[in-house]
């Protein structure tokens, strides 16, 4: 059994970019950061982010596009792909990227600098919940 599942909370580096493929397929791509935060041992806060491209197909690619803009937070899942490509020096380049297979907004709609529009209905699950569960719920 294998598992390639990436789960991020971040915000958009850029508006998505949308564009067609030969065949007329829709992809969307933009760039995602994450924070960590944590106290150095001398006690001072410190703060590392992480930049992931994000990459979207299909029907969803064109709701990334109409509804998701730079600053916006969200909530995202999909899986880590590797490829590599030839720049136009002719020197080959890696890239990781996270093929986005859900989404969900998060915070309010203020958040990204300007009011959002809700997504059609169907097109993202809802954001998972930060709510904690029974603890008498639980088997162990």
């Amino acid at each position: 059994m294998s598992v390639n599942k990436a789960i991020l909370i971040g915000r958009l580096g850029k508006d998505p970019e949308l564009r067609y493929t030969q065949s007329g397929s829709a992809v969307a791509s933009f760039s995602l950061a994450t924070d960590r935060q944590w106290k150095g041992q001398d006690g001072q806060k410190q703060r590392e982010t992480t930049w992931h491209n994000i990459v979207v197909w299909g029907k969803r690619a064109e709701v990334v596009k109409e509804y998701l803009t730079k600053g916006q937070q969200i909530y995202i899942e999909g899986r880590i792909s590797n490829r590599s490509y030839d720049d136009k020096d002719g020197n080959k380049r890696y890239i990781s990227e996270v093929i986005l297979e859900d989404f969900a907004f998060l915070g309010s709609r203020g958040d990204s600098g300007g009011a959002a529009p809700a997504p059609p209905p169907d097109s993202a699950p809802p954001p998972p919940s930060g709510e904690t569960s029974d603890d008498d719920d639980l088997p162990f």
